[in-house]
């Protein structure tokens, strides 16, 4: 088995998340983040209700895309993955089945939750889609996919963060424009502006004794005032921050639509955004983490096989994802949001010897939101699974560089044309993924 897996996860994956790597991106600051090479850039205007609001969400570990949208229309993925591999729509008996999307896609059962969303035109899928970087190691390939752009030792900040930085904030006065929902800042988030890693907003405050809290801010905001640009503006951003966060009832918030948020650590996050989206107090990003996808063995695609590992976290996801849909997205009281959901890498197109997957290249993402052109699979032509279309003989090629989903919202959701900056160097091809 390759990637020196064990029966958990390969042994980087392991490691990294015993060191929670992600902390290493905090600390960038927005001076080092436009650098003279980079073009001109041009703010965006402020906020005139046409900007969304996009809530970025990175499945951590490199996700098995096709056990999450199954190519059923493709012979060779049963060819390929024997023990594993979901059966058929119209597969007779009364097994696990896919759901199908078209006649040649169809959702695992644990991401049918999100068919509402679908069938609403409200939810995108992309297949075939990833990074052109073909790194199988799980720091370097989520790293240059937060980036914006592989192997470049000049680039700073990221993808999400520089576009924060290059658009004028939705509400001058607003003391927080992006949050991410960890204990350190995410490399895709770094060096934005007047953003903070916040883990829980309801308890977010200056660590020490609650009794004197409220007396800490104050000194704080009143020993920095005297001071020098960038600290005093991040001194008071952070007091007016807790301040903020402390006036949103995030305990108490009661989903629309009869949404129910998962009692997971993505599914609290999600939740806790709806609230901040909601309380209309200018966050304009925000982030969070969905770890666990690093399926060596035991996969477990579907309930009944191998404990239904996997099944278990498509269920997570799916459910997470479908309550914000039908708290904020759908009806008639909807928000101007934009959701997008990525992962550093896909699987193997074939089973391994423990029924698991290794790591491999194609993979799914997706995109949700009123203004998404959705209801569909996307694909720049389905690249096949037979052994001769596969990369390096084991892989999903990459036909869709994830870039041109993320650059035309960026763009046509988040009104932000400057895309050389956000994406260096890269020309995107816009997809139809966005509504006029």
């Amino acid at each position: 088995m390759s990637d020196e897996s064990t029966e958990d996860g390969c042994r980087e994956y392991q490691q990294l998340a015993r060191r929670d790597f992600l902390t290493l991106a905090g600390g960038v600051g927005v001076s080092a983040l436009l650098p003279t090479w980079l073009p001109k850039v041009v703010l965006a205007q402020s906020s005139n209700g046409s900007r969304d609001i996009i809530i970025s969400v990175f499945l951590s570990g490199g996700t098995d895309g096709m056990s999450m949208v199954v190519p059923f229309g493709d012979p060779d993925y049963y060819t390929g993955r024997p023990n594993i591999a979901i059966a058929r729509p119209d597969a007779a008996g009364t097994g696990p089945k896919a759901v199908a999307l078209d006649n040649f896609f169809g959702f695992s059962p644990g991401m049918a939750p999100l068919m509402p969303a679908y069938t609403n035109g409200d939810l995108l899928v992309a297949h075939a889609t990833g990074s052109v970087d073909n790194s199988r190691s799980h720091f370097d390939a989520q790293r240059y996919m937060e980036l914006g752009k592989p192997r470049d030792p000049r680039i700073t900040g990221g993808w999400l963060g520089r576009h924060l930085a290059t658009s004028a904030p939705s509400r001058s006065n607003a003391p927080l424009r992006g949050l991410s929902f960890t204990s350190g800042m995410p490399q895709t988030l770094s060096a934005g502006p007047k953003s903070l890693p916040i883990p829980n907003p309801a308890n977010f405050t200056i660590g020490g004794s609650g009794a004197t809290a409220t007396a800490r801010a104050q000194w704080l905001a009143a020993n920095h005032a005297g001071t020098l640009n960038p600290v005093q503006d991040n001194a008071l951003d952070a007091t007016n921050t807790i301040a903020l966060l402390r006036q949103i009832n995030f305990t108490g918030y009661a989903p629309s639509n009869g949404a129910m948020y998962p009692n997971s650590g993505l599914g609290q996050a999600l939740r806790s955004t709806a609230a901040l989206i909601k309380a209309d107090v200018g966050v304009e990003a925000v982030h969070a983490f969905s770890g666990g996808w690093d399926t060596h063995a035991t996969q477990g695609s579907v309930a009944t096989l191998d404990g239904g590992y996997m099944h278990g976290r498509m269920l997570e996801l799916s459910n997470a994802l479908a309550a914000l849909h039908a708290d904020v997205i759908q009806g008639t009281t909807s928000y101007g949001v934009t959701v997008v959901v990525i992962s550093e890498f896909g699987r193997n197109a074939r089973e391994n010897g423990n029924r698991g997957t290794d790591h491999g290249r194609g993979n799914v993402a997706f995109a949700m939101g009123k203004k998404i052109n959705g209801g569909r699979v996307l694909t720049n032509g389905w690249p096949g699974l037979a052994r001769e279309n596969l990369e390096s003989g084991q892989d999903l090629r990459v036909t869709l560089d994830h870039r041109d989903i993320l650059a035309e919202i960026v763009q046509n959701r988040l009104g932000n044309n400057n895309l050389s900056v956000v994406f260096p160097d890269y020309t995107p091809r816009f997809r139809n993924v966005t509504k006029p």
